[in-house]
């Protein structure tokens, strides 16, 4: 019994002394691990994850029983890890930093186009992929958002001309020199063509996805660009993203899909705060 008044003695204490700065804190403590969550599930690294927790609940336990050696084992082993772990995951750690830099949490809406301008790009990609997909011609087609792509863009050949359905076609023309690889669209323009992606390093890949898919794939990884993929096999438009692959898109799902890449509701943290305090006012 009071064991129980002491627990309630404190709980009681950390209420009644809790201030607005304390749950701002928590608030933003949590959207942090949330964010990280977001950001390694579905990689490697989530397994990392998993074995630090049994790592620290093993040694909590073994301070607990007083077992001298395992708990030598453990914290060596710990001091190991700090060393390791740098290089083991240097891709997942260098995404974690460029997803920082992107800055989600205040948006940059200078990449960014007005509505008439975003739904007449937006028109023009999807007539393209239409008509790449009705004759299956292989096509890749990068939509470059906050992360710029400039050493993507020097693989290949240089172009800079306006976004239209025509233009798009003459470049994935078979047996040209701007067939093969993929076009930069930054905006309503085409940057270059004929640029080399990296390819993803994932082996869980399906064996039917060919080297257009995987470096879709592969450069989604790197960067928050969204990429739309036509396949010459089949003539299925699919959209690669944060390392993922969504396939079998129509001229509606692609539409809903590549437009936030140029123009979009501000939904991050802080704009939804500000937008809420000037409602208020």
């Amino acid at each position: 019994m009071p064991l129980d008044f002491e627990f309630t003695d404190k709980v009681r204490d950390i209420v009644t002394t809790i201030t607005w700065l304390d749950i701002f804190d928590i608030i933003v403590v949590a959207a942090i691990l949330y964010k990280s969550y977001q950001m390694i599930q579905d990689t490697r690294a989530i397994t990392l994850v998993k074995g630090l927790m049994v790592i620290a609940t093993l040694t909590i336990l073994c301070d607990w029983l007083d077992l001298h050696a395992m708990n030598w084992l453990l914290q060596k082993a710990s001091n190991w890890l700090l060393i390791a772990l740098p290089i083991l995951f240097q891709p997942e750690l260098r995404r974690a930093l460029e997803h920082i830099g992107q800055g989600k949490f205040i948006r940059n809406s200078v990449s960014l186009l007005d509505k008439k301008t975003a739904d007449n790009v937006v028109d023009e990609i999807v007539k393209t992929a239409k008509k790449l997909s009705q004759t299956k011609t292989g096509a890749l087609m990068v939509l470059e958002r906050e992360m710029k792509l400039n050493d993507i863009s020097v693989t290949g050949i240089h172009i800079d001309g306006l976004i239209s359905s025509e233009f798009l076609l003459n470049v994935f023309i078979v047996n040209t020199p701007l067939h093969d690889g993929a076009a930069i669209i930054r905006g309503k323009r085409l940057i270059s063509a004929a640029c080399v992606l990296p390819l993803t390093e994932n082996r869980e890949l399906s064996t039917e996805l060919g080297t257009r898919h995987r470096a879709a794939i592969g450069l989604s990884e790197q960067c928050d660009a969204l990429i739309v993929v036509v396949s010459e096999e089949t003539g299925t438009i699919s959209v690669a993203e944060g390392g993922h692959l969504a396939r079998h898109f129509d001229e509606k799902t692609l539409a809903a899909k590549i437009r936030p890449a140029f123009a979009a509701e501000d939904n991050t943290f802080l704009s939804k705060i500000l937008s809420m305090w000037r409602r208020g006012k």
